[in-house]
């Protein structure tokens, strides 16, 4: 398994998405630190767990037995404050209903919601975690999918970061200035003159 997304990938995207390669780059920098996956020698893929979608994914039935779990609103204070945390949280909900909990978790260096495999290309969520834990360039290509229609790919064309951000993480973006983040980070990755073109440091 390749770990990171390769120089090749990245430039295929590019191209089929007609996006510029610092764009992309940028989004997954944003997401994950540009990696979708726990550090060596885990080869699991970054995950965060979403309590208030497992809470409605399964109608609120583990909100008492499980609280941590499952929760009617998102709370930034149930989050377990570590990549590998957030994995024993999804194990813990993949006990009570796997299905429900692997579609709500975010996935890899995009860190897409499970429940949207089928906007990845996938036709259940079983085969979209298999493509997140294969590799750099599955994860790739299951963004490509996924951001391969005009709310999101009109935005990142522009480099309008405000937009994209809105369409890819929500009315509140503005909390978090994933705008201001991914401006700054494309900022870097831009060679000018250079196209497609970046590099991740």
């Amino acid at each position: 398994m390749i770990r990171e997304i390769t120089e090749q990938a990245w430039s295929a995207c590019a191209l089929r998405l007609a996006v510029d390669e610092a764009a992309l780059r940028a989004v997954a920098e944003v997401e994950s630190s540009g990696s979708g996956f726990l550090p060596p020698p885990s080869q699991q893929p970054k995950v965060r767990f979403e309590g208030h979608v497992f809470h409605r994914l399964t109608g609120g039935r583990f909100d008492t037995t499980a609280p941590r779990l499952s929760y009617a609103r998102w709370d930034r204070s149930k989050y377990a404050g570590s990549s590998l945390g957030e994995w024993q949280r999804l194990e813990a909900a993949v006990a009570l209903d796997r299905d429900a909990a692997l579609k709500s978790a975010s996935w890899g260096a995009f860190q897409l919601m499970g429940f949207n495999h089928a906007m990845c290309g996938f036709p259940d969520v079983e085969r979209f975690v298999q493509a997140h834990m294969a590799g750099g360039d599955a994860q790739l290509a299951a963004f490509a999918s996924f951001v391969d229609r005009a709310v999101f790919l009109d935005p990142l064309r522009r480099h309008d970061w405000a937009s994209f951000a809105r369409a890819y993480n929500g009315p509140g973006y503005a909390a978090n200035q994933y705008d201001r983040k991914l401006a700054h980070s494309y900022a870097r990755h831009h060679v000018p003159g250079s196209g497609t073109k970046g590099t991740i440091v």
